[in-house]
C-alpha cells in the first residue's frame, strides 16, 4: 500500500491527535511532544512535514526535554530527511523500537462478511472508570503513571470508541479507536494472555473497525512494533497492509 509523503503527513497528524501530548512545541517543521515521560509517542520529537529542516532542532530538543527531566527522543518517520538519522547516530543516539504503520480499506461491506462486526464487544464513546482501570491494567500501566495515562485518554478531542470484550461476563480485552477525517485509528488492542489464540483479538479489532465505518471512515490504520509478529499476522488476516515504517532514536545512555 504505497502512500505519498502528503498522505503520510495527514496520517501522522491523525495519530498525533489520537494520542495527545500534554505539552507540545512546534519548531519549524518539527513537533516536540512532552507528557511526563509516559510513552515514547507522547514524549518525542517528530517531523511534521516532508523534508523538515533539522538545523538547530537537536540542540533545542535536548534543552527542552532536559528542562523537564526527560531524555530527548526522536521518532523518525519517512517525513524526516535521511540525514537526520545519520546525524543522530553520529551524536550517539541509538536506533530503537522499529515499528510499522498498517492500513486497510473499509470501502464496501465485504470485510464485515469475512470478519464479522465484533460480537461480544461493548463500545462506549466515553471512558468509564472501569474501562480506564481495565485498559490500564491490560496494557501494564504502572500505578505511578495512571494519572498521566488517564489524562491522555481524557484529552482526546476527536470522536473515540472505548471497547471492552467480554467472555462469559468477564472483561478479557480492551481497545481504543479514534475517528478523524474519514479514517479510524486503532490503538493498544490487548487481550488477556490466557484468552489469546482463540479469535478474541480479531473480534475486538473488527468491532472497532465497524464503529469507525459507521462514523464515516473509509480506511483504518494502526501502529505495531516490528517485533510483534503475532499481532502482524492477526492484522494481515483483517486486510491490513504496511503503509510505512518509523523508528526511534534515543540517547545512548537511555
Amino acid at each position: 500500500m504505497k502512500l505519498t509523503l502528503h498522505d503520510i503527513e495527514a496520517l501522522e497528524q491523525r495519530a498525533f491527535n489520537a494520542w495527545p501530548a500534554r505539552q507540545s512545541v512546534i519548531s519549524g517543521g518539527w513537533l516536540l511532544r512532552l507528557t511526563d515521560g509516559y510513552t515514547k509517542r507522547a514524549n518525542s520529537s517528530n517531523a511534521l512535514v516532508a523534508g523538515a529542516p533539522f538545523a538547530g532542532v537537536l540542540e533545542e530538543a535536548e534543552a527542552l526535554y532536559g528542562r523537564h527531566g526527560l531524555p530527548a527522543i526522536f521518532r523518525l518517520s519517512p517525513l524526516a530527511p535521511p540525514e537526520v538519522d545519520r546525524q543522530l547516530d553520529d551524536a550517539g543516539y541509538r536506533y530503537f523500537d522499529p515499528s510499522l504503520v498498517l492500513q486497510t480499506d473499509l470501502v464496501g461491506g465485504t470485510w464485515i462478511a469475512r470478519h464479522g462486526c465484533g460480537d461480544g464487544v461493548a463500545i462506549d464513546e466515553r471512558p468509564s472508570d472501569a474501562w480506564l482501570a481495565g485498559f490500564a491494567a491490560a496494557n501494564g500501566v504502572a500505578s505511578a503513571q495512571r494519572q498521566t495515562h488517564d489524562s491522555i485518554i481524557g484529552s482526546i478531542a476527536m470522536p473515540a470508541a472505548f471497547a471492552t470484550l467480554h467472555d462469559h461476563g468477564e472483561p478479557i480485552g480492551f481497545g481504543l479507536a479514534v475517528y478523524e477525517r474519514a479514517a479510524v485509528g486503532l490503538f493498544d488492542i490487548v487481550v488477556a494472555p490466557a484468552h489469546r489464540g482463540r479469535g478474541f483479538g480479531q473480534r475486538l479489532v473488527a468491532a472497532l473497525m465497524a464503529w469507525g465505518k459507521n462514523r464515516g471512515a473509509d480506511r483504518a490504520y494502526l501502529q505495531v512494533r516490528a517485533e510483534n509478529v503475532g499481532a502482524q499476522r492477526l492484522y494481515d488476516r483483517l486486510g491490513f497492509r504496511e503503509a510505512y515504517r518509523y523508528h526511534y532514536r534515543v540517547p545512548g545512555s537511555t
